[in-house]
């Protein structure tokens, strides 16, 4: 997959790539694009991202004026939906609306800027929303995003992701191949 970390300077304040970069990488792949909405309000540009390729978009609850509605918009867009949780955002945001979900991330640092370590509190919030996922019997994405790296995947994964965002540990080292290696290495070790 290859996610995207959209950002307005509005939600929070940083600013990344649009729609327009989306539809550029989309003819040069057929990974899975995965984009993460960090934006206010988010409703307007999701149509825009799944006419540029995006297959998952995900958006946070404090981002929308009604959180079932926008799950609509982005399946009546034809992608499937995520709900990102900050660290401060309760798993009981999911209650209504797990049950339309195709992926759960949970971030284990504050939205906005790359390079953050992680925090350790999101282990048990990985634990209890793979909890809540397993109940339901469906095959919902548990993704994390932020701090992940070779030295701590593994525990993360432990905890109950399966879909693990790498940033700086990749871009930020200076062997990408050799980096991604360890990551896998250390996910194997989990079973």
């Amino acid at each position: 997959m290859i996610h995207f970390d959209v950002m307005d300077n509005h939600y929070v304040p940083n600013l990344t790539v649009g729609p327009i970069v989306c539809e550029a990488i989309r003819p040069l792949t057929e990974s899975l694009i995965d984009v993460h909405l960090m934006v206010r309000p988010v409703d307007r540009i999701i149509p825009d991202f799944a006419r540029a390729g995006a297959n998952i978009i995900s958006f946070h609850p404090e981002a929308s004026e009604h959180v079932d509605r926008t799950v609509g918009l982005i399946h009546d867009s034809g992608c499937k939906a995520g709900l990102a949780l900050n660290p401060a955002t309760p798993l009981s945001c999911l209650d209504h609306v797990l049950h339309k979900l195709e992926l759960v991330l949970i971030m284990s640092v504050n939205p906005g800027f790359g390079g953050q370590q992680f925090i350790p509190h999101a282990l048990e919030k990985l634990r209890d929303a793979r909890r809540k996922i397993d109940d339901t019997g469906r095959a919902i994405m548990l993704e994390v995003d932020g701090g992940v790296n070779a030295g701590n995947i593994a525990g993360i994964a432990r905890a109950g992701a399966d879909t693990f965002v790498a940033g700086s540990a990749i871009f930020g080292s200076k062997d990408y191949r050799a980096t991604i290696s360890q990551m896998r290495d250390a996910l194997k070790s989990v079973g």
